[in-house]
């Protein structure tokens, strides 16, 4: 496996998927939720997570499921190489 970080980190940001980042608009899928859940399912796109700046796709493809759409905070190590994070643990923001 890549080498991570020794220190947990926390990201804080919107369940996304590594296709649309950002911005839904241009998939027409529906709301956020609908369209990170359709893009995950049916077009190969994996769960990120987008802090504002930075998407970042996320080790744990199970976890973020029921978060898709919606702001959280993902705490675990970040993998050097690939800028991954790997997903400890996920819990949803107001």
């Amino acid at each position: 496996m890549f080498a991570a970080s020794s220190e947990p980190r926390t990201f804080t940001g919107v369940v996304t998927c590594s296709m649309c980042g950002a911005d839904h608009s241009a998939m027409t899928m529906g709301s956020a939720p609908e369209c990170v859940q359709g893009c995950v399912r049916g077009h190969g796109a994996q769960y990120a997570l987008y802090d504002g700046r930075n998407v970042y796709q996320l080790s744990d493809q199970k976890l973020p499921a029921p978060f898709a759409g919606k702001k959280v905070r993902v705490t675990g190590v970040l993998y050097e190489k690939t800028q991954i994070p790997r997903v400890d643990r996920i819990e949803a923001q107001p």
